[in-house]
């Protein structure tokens, strides 16, 4: 089985996300699959097959099969248009959350996903201890969006990893605006294996929607602030959040033990 590494959101390697990619006839069986994001031990493992004029994607971290991600989708995008569907420069995938268009566009990757919606909830002194300082603001929809006060307090940000992974969001994220680029993040996962994730596609489909309405601008940059970094460029409309990036190889390699 050949396996890509790819980092994702950036333009040179050992920053951004890095995310496996195996494109495959068919997929192995689901241990089979959790052994191997387990072995990767990397935030997501991506799994896909050609299916008609479509690839099925599944996405797994090194705990379990995850519902949507967005790195590794671009990671995905990056291997097929350069080493399976090098003639187009539109790719359909599908997964569980539905139908996902990917285009070429001169050096980046467009992804079109759908937006997640912005729920208020109250702060409760549990979100408080775990994140160690008093949040302006909550949302949630599958994951849970923290608004800080400024860019210093999201970097500087020592969260309880054991109290984040209580909190009722698959990824509890921290943002602020920015000052380089429209607004700052940060993205905790212990739930799946990883207490911070490098650079995180599916959170920005809710911190993109809420900086857009904030900054009253239909377009924006976003600059996740973790250890490796990375860039977003992210766009609402209507329903949907287009967000592009770059990708970088790292590695192409065998899995010769199955």
């Amino acid at each position: 089985m050949k396996q890509y590494v790819v980092d994702a959101f950036t333009d040179k390697i050992f920053s951004g996300n890095p995310a496996a990619v195996s494109v495959l006839d068919s997929f192995p069986s689901e241990d089979i699959m959790q052994s191997i994001a387990d072995e990767n031990n990397l935030s997501e493992t991506a799994f896909v097959v050609k299916e008609n004029d479509h690839y099925h994607i599944r996405w797994f971290t090194p705990k379990s099969e995850i519902d949507f991600c967005g790195h590794a989708t671009l990671a995905t995008a990056f291997v097929l248009f350069n080493y399976y569907a090098q003639d187009v420069d539109t790719i359909n995938l599908y997964g569980q959350i539905g139908e996902l268009t990917v285009q070429k566009s001169d050096e980046l990757i467009r992804m079109e996903f759908p937006a997640y919606k912005l729920e208020h909830i109250e702060i409760t002194d549990t979100m408080i201890e775990a994140l160690g300082t008093i949040p302006l603001a909550a949302y949630t929809d599958r994951d849970i969006l923290f608004v800080l006060r400024n860019e210093d307090e999201v970097r500087d940000l020592q969260p309880d990893m054991e109290l984040i992974s209580k909190l009722d969001g698959a990824c509890v994220a921290v943002t602020a605006k920015g000052t380089e680029y429209d607004c700052v993040s940060r993205v905790f996962a212990p739930k799946y294996g990883m207490n911070e994730d490098p650079v995180t596609g599916s959170t920005h489909c809710m911190i993109a929607p809420y900086w857009c309405k904030r900054l009253n601008k239909p377009q924006i940059p976003a600059f996740q602030t973790s250890h490796r970094t990375g860039i977003l460029y992210c766009e609402c409309v209507g329903d949907k959040v287009i967000i592009s990036g770059k990708a970088a190889l790292f590695s192409i390699n065998e899995i010769v033990g199955l």
